[in-house]
């Protein structure tokens, strides 16, 4: 595998890096080089954090916040369905019971 690598070239916060990736990641790896350039350009343009190793810090967290967020927000639609789905089987247990009682009774 480590023969089929390849290097690539990006730029951020005008230094350039060499990163090895495989060759169908190229693409994916300069998109995520420009975005995270983008983000690490727009702290440090704020004026209010100074150095590269603290505007990488602050990308690195708001990136990660925003990566929980979308997360989160991927989740509650299967935990509504989850939580839908053991409100059906209760009513569907509850249904159940009540009938085996009126077979009961009218015997």
């Amino acid at each position: 595998m480590t023969e089929r690598l390849s290097r690539v070239s990006i730029r951020i916060l005008e230094k350039e890096y060499q990163v090895a990736c495989l060759p169908e990641e190229r693409s994916a790896l300069l998109d995520s080089a420009e975005y995270l350039n983008a983000r690490m350009r727009e702290i440090r343009d704020t004026g209010n954090i100074v150095g590269l190793d603290r505007v990488a810090v602050m990308a690195a967290l708001n990136l990660s916040n925003e990566l929980l967020k979308m997360r989160a927000r991927e989740e509650a639609p299967l935990e509504a369905a989850r939580r839908i789905r053991q409100m059906r089987e209760r009513v569907e247990t509850a249904l159940d019971q009540g009938a085996l009682e009126q077979d009961h009774q009218a015997l």
